[in-house]
């Protein structure tokens, strides 16, 4: 079953194109990297597959349905989006904050509580559960949206999507590699994953397959190993780089000149 699938996918919801013939398949487990320069086109295609905008042209299919075909609260009991910017200014605590990524679901009490217990641990919150969110700092903030979103898809199992948006910002080494790991779970247990991170070294040693965006359009798509490569990299992004095995992991390390 292919949870994600776009054919010569286009956008221009505004005039100007978006995105323009982009052919994509994710698999259950499948963690998809989202790379380019900035205005590439990364949030934009999440964007796509969230609903927030509209396709011009192509086929978007989830779980071989099309996407507009999805009644709101089946498909959010799939698929799960965490945008760059998340705007919650009520009084909620964080526990309250977390326990909306629940709404969806008829699984009753126990297991909810038992999810927001591990969303909330994974990102490192537990802590927290009593505070404001709005008196939060921006990196406790961050935690505390990856936790919601977290707890939505945490058992969707095969056939879920989850969409992150550079979900390591504003956090420290210790919990980007909390995040990274809680991401990995969730992969393990056959939910796909379509994330854009600017740090290229964390995406390389996530992501099973990268998509290289440039002017909203796919300019390379691959393994870490195959798409990662100096020449992309001066075409792409116009920066020098090196590229050498990383020391500790299968994967490349990107080192800038």
């Amino acid at each position: 079953m292919t949870v994600l699938q776009l054919d010569r996918a286009s956008a221009s919801p505004w005039g100007p194109v978006l995105l323009d013939n982009i052919s994509l398949a994710l698999q259950p487990g499948q963690v998809l990297g989202l790379a380019g320069p900035n205005g590439a086109g990364k949030s934009s295609l999440l964007r796509l597959i969230a609903g927030d905008i509209s396709l011009s042209d192509g086929r978007l299919l989830l779980n071989g349905k099309p996407r507009v075909d999805w009644s709101a609260r089946p498909l959010a009991r799939k698929l799960a989006y965490l945008p760059q910017l998340s705007l919650l200014n009520f009084p909620y605590t964080v526990e309250e904050v977390v326990a909306l990524g629940r709404m969806p679901h008829d699984t009753g009490l126990t297991i909810d509580n038992a999810i927001l217990s591990r969303a909330m641990a994974a990102t490192d919150i537990t802590g927290l559960s009593g505070r404001l969110y709005t008196r939060l700092s921006g990196g406790e903030k961050q935690r505390v949206q990856l936790a919601r979103v977290f707890s939505q898809i945490w058992d969707a199992g095969v056939g879920g999507l989850l969409l992150l948006d550079e979900p390591t910002t504003a956090l420290d080494l210790s919990h980007q590699q909390l995040v990274i790991s809680a991401v990995r779970h969730l992969a393990d247990t056959g939910c796909a994953v379509a994330l854009a991170i600017h740090d290229l070294n964390l995406v390389a040693g996530l992501a099973d397959t990268i998509a290289v965006l440039e002017k909203g359009r796919i300019a390379a798509c691959g393994s870490p190993q195959q798409v990662f490569t100096e020449a992309m990299f001066r075409d792409v992004f116009d920066i020098d780089v090196v590229i050498q095995q990383h020391p500790g992991r299968d994967q490349p390390l990107v080192i800038s000149r």
